[in-house]
């Protein structure tokens, strides 16, 4: 199961930054873990549509980079984070449920 959502960074014109984000609440960054009560889904969260390179967060290897645009909202650099819950893992026929997990989001500048 393949998903996409947007997340935006307002940085000053012209400076240099990198996206990061953690492993979340339940898992690591290799294998993060969507959790409803005792059940688990695993999924991950990747840099492009091909979902080749796990988003995480070593600078220069696996984060985004981006340059400021400028302060205004209006100039604010949109980053598409692309996810997908495996269906080829034992156990991931999980019942109905809400699952969540939280993912810190870091901009190093």
């Amino acid at each position: 199961v393949d998903g996409s959502a947007n997340l935006s960074v307002n940085c000053s014109k012209g400076t240099l930054y990198s996206v990061k984000l953690g492993a979340g609440a339940n898992g690591t960054i290799a294998q993060r873990l969507l959790v409803s009560g005792a059940n688990q889904l695993e999924y991950n969260l990747f840099t492009s549509a091909a979902r080749t390179t796990i988003w995480g967060e070593t600078v220069g290897t696996d984060t985004v980079p981006g340059t400021g645009q400028g302060m205004s909202s209006t100039k604010a650099t949109t980053h598409t984070v692309y996810g997908t819950i495996a269906n080829s893992v034992a156990n991931q026929d999980a019942p109905t449920g809400l699952y969540t997990d939280t993912v810190a989001v870091t901009v190093e500048y």
